[in-house]
């Protein structure tokens, strides 16, 4: 168990800087017009179009409480079990929020195929983003358990 951790943890963080800067989904208009935004690349365009309050939504809820999710996880896990206990109680409500970007992506994937004017796929950084949802609540998980249930080493 003292292995399995910082090895989710770790993957968790990986994925999620790769599901970020890489591309989520592919979409292709008349066969000659194709996009494949990156997350970063959505809300830096968001911003740079004027929907500021979008974008700092999508920045804040997708990149921002994710990162900090991930580095309180990583302080918890080095810290011990005091640091363990001073995590703020909101840690445990972002996973509620954690699969609603690709929830979204999933929903936009929908509509395109559905409408018949564009088509859409997905790509790489949507099934990192995914997997590393899924690997910080199981580090989430890990860590939340009762101290006994980790088992002790002297």
């Amino acid at each position: 168990m003292r292995i399995a951790l910082p090895l989710i943890l770790f993957a968790a963080t990986l994925c999620f800087a790769l599901g970020i800067v890489l591309p989520l989904i592919r979409v292709e208009r008349l066969y000659f017009f194709t996009d494949e935004p990156s997350l970063a690349g959505i809300v830096l365009a968001l911003w740079v179009g004027g929907d500021w309050l979008l974008a700092a939504a999508v920045g804040l809820f997708s990149i921002v409480f994710p990162s900090l999710k991930l580095a309180l996880l990583h302080v918890a896990m080095h810290g011990g079990a005091e640091t363990h206990a001073r995590l703020p109680a909101w840690l445990r409500g972002l996973a509620n929020w954690s699969m609603l970007d690709v929830l979204l992506v999933a929903l936009v994937i929908f509509a395109a195929k559905t409408s018949g004017l564009a088509t859409a796929f997905t790509k790489p950084g949507l099934w990192f983003f995914a997997l590393s949802v899924v690997l910080t609540a199981t580090a989430t998980a890990l860590l939340n358990r009762p101290s006994g249930a980790k088992g002790s080493a002297g």
